[in-house]
């Protein structure tokens, strides 16, 4: 496999997946997050959908994976497998990429939580996982509970 080429001017770097149970749900983070612009010049950042299979999942060093896990064209950009967020990250310093990192995960947590809140099939897909002996929560109960006043 053939190394990456590292930009001098942005030799520190850090690749992301985050998967979503959905595509739509995965397009609408895409959207939502490439809107606001890197506020340092030194830092770039590009996003894109990948279908799970398309993602290496050997121990390889950061290089391989970028080079290895890039988006296969032959893929539709409406294609349904496509339902992980990529983020590609390049900076100037460590410390440069550590913040503006830190930065865009403050931001995926709050378009999460307004899809968590706002989604129906976020909340669908959400169901009543891990609520056993939660009070007011039956077992294979779905739907809206009303509780009386």
């Amino acid at each position: 496999m053939a190394a990456a080429v590292v930009d001098p001017d942005f030799p520190c770097s850090l690749l992301l997946h985050i998967p979503f149970p959905t595509h739509r749900l995965a397009k609408a983070a895409l959207r939502t997050l490439c809107v606001d612009e890197e506020l340092s010049p030194l830092v770039k950042r590009s996003f894109s959908l990948a279908a799970p299979a398309q993602l290496v999942h050997s121990p390889l060093t950061s290089t391989e994976q970028l080079t290895a896990s890039l988006p296969d064209s032959s893929l539709a950009e409406n294609d349904e497998r496509q339902i992980v967020l990529r983020v590609d990250y390049k900076a100037t310093t460590n410390r440069m990429l550590r913040v503006a990192v830190n930065g865009f995960f403050e931001s995926l947590g709050v378009v999460i939580q307004v899809m968590e809140e706002l989604d129906v099939d976020v909340l669908h897909e959400k169901g009543l996982e891990g609520l056993e002996g939660v009070q007011g929560v039956e077992q294979g109960m779905t739907g809206i509970t009303l509780t009386g006043a």
